[in-house]
């Protein structure tokens, strides 16, 4: 594995799974480990979820201690040692709350990722004028509203350069919902027809006057092409954001989107419904 393949926080948690193994493979409690590195249980946990970086006197005490073997010790210090490096996304700390820089971390490695939107087009399939739309319903200042959509494209470009496969599933009424004039929403109607043409794209939309589903908010599942990290499901609130990757619960929200892509229309449906939206649209100017 090497940087290039992973971003950052993906590999912080790649790292912390081989130290819960060694760990566990040794009979080591998490208590004990804590001790190792003059530190608390909840520090060992953090540590093992990826959710901190990990200074290297740590990591160096907890390899002597398990007694990890040359080879391997140099393996994991190098890995540590790319984990710990911030990604793009840090230049931006400043704007983009912990929470949601740990999911941008994870969205830079993902292989793919299933969405559920009931409010509006997701962010990675945004417009740079529907993406500001949206920001300014929020309290956002001008100059923090730019930065935000500068952060948007950039999360974009794995999308835009095929590395990313995206699966989405949008709610109608998010569709026509008017956040910004009609020309704006009509060019992201437009993208989202061209980008439903491209292969790492399946768009679906949930039309009106379907029944009822037992879904209540948004959400996104992660994969990753290293079969060592869980799939993840991400649910954003308000301040605050869910990360999971109990199978148990991971596997609620895979059969939540199984049902969903029951009740959506299909792909090949699609294109029709956006140019419908686009021709309505067009009626208004």
């Amino acid at each position: 594995m090497t940087e290039a393949a992973h971003g950052p926080t993906v590999l912080r948690i790649l790292l912390g799974t081989h130290l819960r193994r060694l760990r566990e493979s040794k009979g080591v409690s998490a208590q004990h480990a804590a001790k190792v590195i003059r530190g608390s249980e909840s520090k060992i946990s953090r540590i093992e979820l990826g959710r901190n970086a990990i200074r290297e006197i740590d990591i160096l005490d907890l390899l002597t201690y398990y007694g990890v073997e040359r080879a391997e010790r140099e393996q994991l210090l190098t890995l540590a040692e790319q984990a710990n490096r911030p990604g793009w996304w840090h230049r931006h700390n400043d704007i983009l709350p912990e929470w949601f820089q740990t999911y941008v971390g994870m969205e830079e490695s993902a292989a793919s990722i299933r969405i559920y939107e009931p409010q509006f087009v997701p962010g990675l399939l945004q417009t740079e004028d529907y993406a500001g739309a949206v920001l300014a319903l929020g309290d956002f200042s001008p100059d923090e509203t730019e930065r935000h959509v500068l952060v948007r494209k950039e999360r974009q470009q794995r999308f835009a350069n095929g590395e990313l496969k995206l699966w989405v599933i949008i709610e109608e009424p998010a569709l026509r919902r008017p956040v910004s004039d009609a020309r704006t929403q009509r060019d992201q109607m437009r993208y989202l027809l061209e980008a439903s043409e491209r292969p790492n794209l399946t768009l679906q939309v949930v039309p009106y006057g379907v029944g009822g589903h037992a879904v209540p908010s948004g959400f996104s599942v992660l994969r990753f092409s290293d079969r060592e990290l869980p799939d993840i499901v991400y649910v954003e609130h308000l301040t605050s954001a869910l990360y999971m990757d109990k199978q148990s619960d991971v596997d609620q929200y895979m059969l939540a989107l199984e049902r969903l892509s029951i009740v959506s229309a299909p792909p090949s449906a699609t294109p029709d419904i956006l140019e419908a939206i686009m021709s309505e649209l067009e009626e208004q100017q």
